[in-house]
């Protein structure tokens, strides 16, 4: 047997999981079940169960690592922690107990996916999160053909009657299609909002997830699921146009022109060839759908744009009244039937929720996690690190709590070096 060989056989033995390493299984019950858990009405829950199974896993197993700069995010939870100071009724303590929830969930599933690296590749987190991207797409869909569908899940039938009347209980307990009043004042299109309880957060994860597809697609390139891929992608973007989302549309021009300059920076000619191919069909794509008329006509019959910029200055002039830890949790605006202060984008409700330093350390850490797998992809034209930058620009404008980060989080986790000797020689 040569030497070659049995290197080669060393470092498969190597590589090869063993009893001790931490399993798949709850990441993948995280995704792959979604449409069972939006059905229940658990979906905005179900991960947190799952984040404890994942603490309990890596307690067990222990020599838990986090790496080089991950404690920017953890202090940031600490001011999460101490805001709640701020909070004055039991109505908005239940909120922030399931955003503090929230955040510890999104925490926990990164740092087990960055101690999974002997079972959890990134190709395989790519490929599970492209399952989720059908589950968007496929709801997306459903809200095109049945505006109006809604049911009852079996989550109301668990939930006390008291609890019933909570606006975001009210919307977890009844499941629709799409975020749409016929009787408006305003008549707009439906916009698709399965599998997820607002329009927004449609937009939020497939703007996300469409550069991590697009790069599983190229990695299978020789494989089937490439073909499913390429018809998929542009069927895609019916449902995208009919969400009327104006933040996706933003982030996926932020996505693209990033990308496209990164190759063009870096002299990857066959990767700016391809990116701009595949912008084209999509800019085609968009084009046949009348996505310009459509947004269009939004703007005119809607004043979002400067209801926003009100909400936005009346949440900045609040927070100067608790400038430390703010209030905890966003409240009534001070316009009767404007949205409440520290809400339509997450700088927003960091912001007056938990207070400027809070503020600082959050958008520190976004920052990081985008430097970082910037740095472990060695100059590589990387979805991965292009949907933190994305995630970095849609916080202003989207809640991205929890789905935002972990779509963004949890590839990074699997990428990011380990800081050894041996990880960073390699």
């Amino acid at each position: 047997m040569s030497s070659d060989t049995s290197l080669a056989q060393r470092s498969r033995a190597e590589l090869a999981p063993t009893r001790s390493d931490l399993p798949r299984w709850p990441i993948t019950a995280m995704f792959a079940p979604f449409p069972l858990w939006w059905a229940f009405g658990t979906a905005e829950m179900m991960w947190i169960p799952l984040a404890g199974v994942m603490a309990v896993l890596l307690a067990r197993r222990g020599d838990v690592r986090i790496p080089q700069g991950f404690g920017v995010w953890l202090l940031f939870l600490v001011m999460v922690a101490i805001s709640v100071i701020g909070i004055d009724t039991p109505g908005r303590l239940i909120g922030f107990g399931l955003r503090a929830a929230q955040y510890v969930a999104v925490t926990v599933a990164f740092v087990y996916v960055f101690n999974a690296r002997r079972t959890i590749s990134p190709q395989w987190i790519l490929g599970l999160l492209t399952i989720f991207w059908l589950y968007v797409v496929a709801g997306g869909f459903l809200g095109i053909a049945a505006p109006e569908f809604s049911f009852r899940t079996p989550l109301a039938f668990i939930v006390p009657s008291g609890l019933q009347s909570n606006e975001l209980i009210q919307e977890m307990i009844v499941r629709r299609a799409t975020q749409w009043n016929p009787d408006a004042w305003a008549v707009l299109d439906p916009r698709p909002s399965a599998p997820f309880l607002y329009t927004n957060g449609w937009g939020l994860a497939y703007s996300m997830l469409l550069p991590l597809v697009i790069e599983y697609a190229y990695r299978m390139r020789r494989d089937l699921r490439f073909a499913a891929l390429i018809i998929a992608l542009p069927i895609s973007v019916v449902p995208a146009v009919f969400t009327l989302n104006r933040g996706m549309f933003l982030g996926l021009g932020v996505a693209a022109a990033y990308a496209i300059v990164r190759a063009m920076l870096a002299g990857r000619g066959r990767a700016f060839l391809g990116l701009i191919a595949v912008c084209g069909v999509g800019v085609a794509c968009a084009v046949a759908l009348g996505a310009a008329d459509r947004v269009l006509g939004r703007v005119e019959t809607s004043s979002s744009t400067e209801d926003r910029a009100h909400l936005y200055e009346e949440t900045f002039l609040r927070t100067l009244e608790s400038p430390l830890f703010g209030f905890g949790a966003p409240r009534p605006s001070w316009t009767e039937g404007a949205p409440s202060a520290g809400t339509q984008g997450h700088v927003w409700m960091v912001m007056f929720s938990h207070g400027f330093p809070a503020l600082a350390l959050f958008l520190a850490a976004l920052a990081w996690f985008a430097w970082r797998t910037a740095r472990a992809q060695h100059g590589r034209i990387s979805a991965i690190h292009i949907v933190q930058v994305v995630l970095l620009v849609e916080v202003f404008y989207y809640g991205a709590l929890p789905n935002g980060f972990m779509l963004a989080f949890l590839p990074a986790a699997a990428i990011l070096p380990h800081d050894t000797p041996q990880e960073r020689s390699s």
